[in-house]
């Protein structure tokens, strides 16, 4: 039985306790690892080692910086089978799909150490004849990282690059459902030759995490979750004051106009919904379609939907996986039933499978209203409902009328359509005539309760960054 060790201060830790975390396979329902849990005696020596790295790392020429995040690029390449071998066990993707999710990130990771002679201050005109303004960018200090399970080394590599990039050091707590990828991540950090002390990466309890979080040397803590998570470490930034930068919950509309290319619409929107089995922030969560082809396009869903079939991606990668755990389905099912009792309508999926694995069908709802449960609340399943609408003002405004502003999508032919809905759309994305896809060169940020800050490209990476005015007199 595999067991990961603690990464701390450049080498595998052996357990200072007795705590094991269980890591179970969500297509099989194996137990296929322990991780060491860590007390909050490591969380401390961890945050301590990064502390203490941090004041070398700071000062290196950020192009130096550059050279060991290339190396690590290379690392993250060369290990990418063993990181996709990791990471397909214990999330159900197929290994094809979670080595490509190691490939990205090396890609990531590049990116951002391109950014070594970009990382620009400014000099800013004074009042005063005999006076300079100029403004620095500085690191923060040490990050505590909190990663997520459904894209676990993606999203590890989207938050510790641009933060080593800009000189900052970090902890890492990975997701407890998800972290044998992570350990994979860690022997690439140690086979890069990065100096110990600037990458950490711990398994833990949310009583350790918060140990973590809220150690006096933290600065910063950046986390992709749900908004109950952000609204915890948010409690945990009170402690120093530590800068937090939040991706939260989403619930992407789509708005179908009559000129959409409705076959196109539908295959990219199912496509959408059934990647891992919906568990993404940006899937299409609920479908505005308007009145004059509204039949048309839910009869291109459902068969659509209804050919996404559920299995073990290790022996059929083409069909669709599991969910995270037990807890989701059941939590998701619920969701459903609620529907389907306050008069949504059942296109096809919608029933909990018997056997083992944490499988559930791609969900189609027709008949669906805005003040329902499951168009107001994230499911993170393949779940798709749908509303009628009569003018896209009308769309607009349902579109907007939501807790959430992650991503948005829209279907049209017509530029007038895609300026006024990109002018009024209250999200930190729209996709014109496709789906989500996070570009890193963008800005991954959301609205509303769908977070603070945000992720990848320029503004990304000065997430990590402070700011030192320097006011010269002569």
């Amino acid at each position: 039985m595999r067991l990961d060790r603690n990464f701390v201060n450049g080498q595998f830790v052996e357990p200072s306790t007795d705590e094991r975390i269980p890591v179970y396979n969500p297509a099989t329902e194996a137990l296929i690892a322990h991780v060491a849990g860590a007390s909050k005696e490591d969380a401390v020596a961890a945050v301590n080692a990064a502390a203490a790295a941090q004041k070398g790392w700071r000062k290196l020429p950020s192009a130096e910086r550059a050279v060991y995040m290339h190396r690590l690029a290379d690392a993250l390449s060369e290990c990418a089978p063993a990181i996709g071998a990791a990471l397909a066990l214990e999330s159900g993707k197929s290994v094809s799909d979670a080595t490509n999710e190691a490939i990205y990130a090396g890609q990531i990771t590049r990116y951002h150490a391109e950014w070594a002679r970009r990382i620009e201050g400014e000099v800013i005109p004074s009042d005063s004849p005999d006076e300079n303004l100029v403004l620095h960018r500085e690191p923060i200090g040490v990050v505590a990282c909190l990663i997520p399970f459904n894209f676990p080394v993606y999203t590890l590599m989207r938050k510790i690059a641009p933060a080593l990039i800009s000189g900052n050091t970090v902890v890492v707590r990975p997701s407890n459902n998800t972290p044998t990828s992570a350990f994979e991540i860690a022997r690439a950090v140690e086979q890069a030759g990065l100096p110990a002390g600037v990458v950490n990466i711990l398994t833990m309890s949310h009583a350790v995490a918060e140990t973590v979080c809220t150690h006096p040397a933290v600065g910063m803590i950046t986390l992709t979750g749900s908004v109950g998570a952000g609204r915890k470490v948010l409690e945990y930034c009170k402690a120093n004051i530590a800068k937090p930068s939040l991706e939260l919950g989403g619930k992407t509309p789509a708005i179908i106009e009559p000129d959409a290319d409705l076959e196109k619409a539908a295959r990219d929107l199912v496509a959408s919904k059934t990647t891992h089995c919906g568990q993404l922030c940006t899937a299409i969560e609920r479908v505005y379609v308007h009145e004059s082809v509204h039949d048309r396009f839910l009869a291109l869903l459902k068969q659509h939907m209804s050919a996404a079939k559920s299995g073990d991606r290790a022996e059929h990668p083409d069909r669709m996986g599991p969910l995270v755990n037990d807890a989701s389905r059941r939590s998701i099912h619920a969701m459903v039933e609620r529907a389907v009792a306050a008069g949504a309508r059942i296109e096809t999926g919608g029933a909990l499978p018997d056997g083992k694995g944490f499988f559930y069908p791609a969900t189609l709802l027709s008949n669906c209203r805005q003040d329902m449960e499951i168009i107001q609340e994230e499911t993170f399943g393949p779940i798709m409902p749908v509303v009628k609408y009569s003018t896209l003002d009308e769309a607009l405004g349902m579109a907007n009328d939501h807790q959430f502003g992650l991503s948005s999508v829209l279907y049209t032919e017509n530029y007038r359509t895609a300026m006024k809905v990109a002018n009024n759309i209250e999200a930190g994305e729209l996709y014109v005539n496709r789906t989500p896809a996070d570009p890193y060169q963008g800005f991954h940020a959301g609205w509303k309760r769908s977070g603070l800050g945000g992720d990848d490209g320029k503004h990304g990476m000065l997430e990590f960054t402070q700011t030192r005015l320097v006011v010269m007199k002569y």
